[in-house]
């Protein structure tokens, strides 16, 4: 089994990034390997809607010159996708948008790639507009036929500063139990 996480954060090593390095933690504590791809400093562009993916069926965006192509491959090449973002206006990040936008319609052009794939959404916020971006990031898992993976509340970790999420204690709980349940139901459908 592997998993990759695909943080949405233009600030490298920052809230987001910890948080999913806690659910991966987990993962790897029961034996799944783990990837997590930041994309900060990353280029990455929106989906230019030109369907080329679908004329081609190759697996690939035609445009090739950013990280997206690499991702899909290690989407489909993963058992368990997660996308983190922070909040941005209540909103994910741009980078986890086009992430999301083109790694989609290439999955959605070769007979949905991470159909029932696990997938996991986590959430970095400084206050509020965190559900929205929960949301948001679910709506991947759900278009492309995966299975949705929750926790003991919605995958969500508090703190503004760089390293500041480290000190909510639920939000950190909540992310060990989401790993611990990826992990469960993961051996589920493999045993």
């Amino acid at each position: 089994m592997k998993a990759v996480a695909f943080c949405g954060s233009a600030r490298k090593n920052g809230n987001t990034a910890f948080l999913l390095n806690t659910v991966l933690e987990r993962l790897e504590a029961q034996g799944i390997a783990t990837e997590l791809v930041e994309l900060a400093g990353r280029d990455i562009s929106g989906c230019k809607a030109c369907y080329g993916c679908f004329k081609n069926k190759d697996n690939r965006c035609v445009f090739d010159s950013d990280i997206v192509n690499e991702a899909v491959a290690r989407m489909v090449e993963a058992d368990i996708i997660l996308l983190g973002s922070p909040t941005y206006f209540a909103g994910i990040s741009p980078e986890i948008k086009a992430l999301i936008d083109r790694c989609g319609m290439v999955g959605r052009a070769n007979g949905d790639l991470y159909k029932r794939k696990l997938g996991a959404a986590v959430v970095a916020v400084r206050r509020a507009g965190a559900i929205h971006v929960f949301d948001s990031l679910n709506h991947f898992f759900l278009i492309g036929q995966m299975i949705v993976v929750g926790s003991s509340y919605w995958n969500i970790g508090r703190g503004r500063e760089k390293g500041e999420v480290a000190g909510d204690e639920e939000g950190i709980l909540t992310m060990r139990t989401l790993g611990d349940n990826i992990a469960w139901l993961a051996e589920k459908i493999k045993g």
